[in-house]
């Protein structure tokens, strides 16, 4: 979430005409996050989530796809659960027109995100993973990621050199890894609807409990142990003197959560690695172009590629699944 798209008192009574809500009667932007706009919305009774779609190099604003982001929260609140329940406008359409680009509203989730999670925190959240994969099987819904490893290599190739600032020959070594990942990368173990996006700030709780996830606007159809290795990457690594290591507890702790609702089969296990390279490749390539072309003008901090060197780095000094477990 951040806010590239400013909106004033004109837009919000264009907003109240379009929905059956109430009067808003404050909004705020929200600076967290790179991909979209996004602003809380309040009436004297409700609040709400405005997200306008930005159209970056990351996609996810084609009409189609918001349509499936739209469907699969309705579907996944109706099946309990917990995440943000996309609202209809006076048409029946969830998505709508604001400032030339493609919005929707959906409801406000109760609770927030921590700063860190613990080691039960990691367990929650690993059963709810897949609380959350078992309840998408009964949903007929299909999207492609566009965020696969099909799309590494013409994301790299738009990178410009100077990225090499922030380490020797980083360009190389991120190529020669996307190749070993293509080599190794698995074809036929389960697939299913992840949200693909799981860092701590999409993962709420509330009265210090598991509460619910947010920001589903990179969900596809992709590999169900692909979104564990994102979990890894993003929820289960502690900074020890200025480097990013492992902390086994909590990836012990998010894997035995997962599988206390769904067991993770043997071909899951012996691709983990090599799963868990390539989340930490995809997310060091996006964050690498936002790095060198997000706006200046556009609110938001930018988050550092330095720390997705390091963790590529981890995982390319483990090998088996045994290894991520305590």
């Amino acid at each position: 979430m951040a806010v590239f798209t400013k909106i004033n008192k004109n837009d919000i009574s264009y907003i109240e005409n379009q929905f059956n809500l109430e009067k808003i009667k404050k909004f705020k932007g929200i600076k967290k996050g790179i991909e979209n706009t996004n602003y809380l919305i309040q009436t004297n009774n409700n609040k709400y989530i405005l997200t306008i779609f930005e159209k970056r190099i990351h996609g996810g604003c084609k009409y189609k796809d918001l349509t499936f982001f739209m469907k699969l929260m309705s579907k996944l609140s109706k099946l309990n659960i917990k995440c943000p329940e996309p609202v209809r406008n006076k048409k029946g359409n969830y998505i709508f027109k604001l400032k030339n680009k493609n919005a929707c509203i959906v409801s406000f989730l109760e609770g927030k995100d921590k700063k860190q999670l613990n080691a039960n925190d990691c367990f929650s959240v690993g059963k709810n993973i897949a609380k959350m994969h078992i309840a998408s099987k009964k949903i007929k819904l299909f999207r492609k990621n566009s965020l696969s490893i099909n799309s590494w290599k013409p994301l790299l190739n738009k990178i410009d050199i100077k990225i090499n600032s922030l380490s020797k020959n980083l360009i190389n070594n991120m190529e020669n890894e996307l190749k070993y990942i293509k080599k190794n990368w698995p074809n036929e173990i389960p697939t299913g609807i992840i949200h693909s996006d799981l860092f701590i700030d999409n993962i709420f709780f509330y009265k210090k409990r598991f509460y619910g996830f947010i920001d589903f606007y990179f969900s596809s159809t992709d590999f169900l142990a692909y979104e564990l290795a994102t979990c890894v990457n993003a929820l289960c690594f502690k900074k020890k003197q200025n480097k990013f290591v492992l902390d086994k507890n909590k990836s012990s702790k998010l894997l035995k959560g997962y599988q206390s609702l769904r067991k993770l089969t043997l071909a899951e296990k012996n691709s983990f690695n090599v799963l868990c390279r390539g989340s930490a490749l995809r997310y060091l390539l996006t964050r690498s172009f936002d790095y060198l072309n997000t706006p200046k003008s556009a609110i938001i901090k930018i988050k550092n590629p330095r720390e997705y060197i390091q963790k590529l780095t981890f995982h390319r000094n483990l090998d088996s699944f045994e290894e991520y477990l305590k």
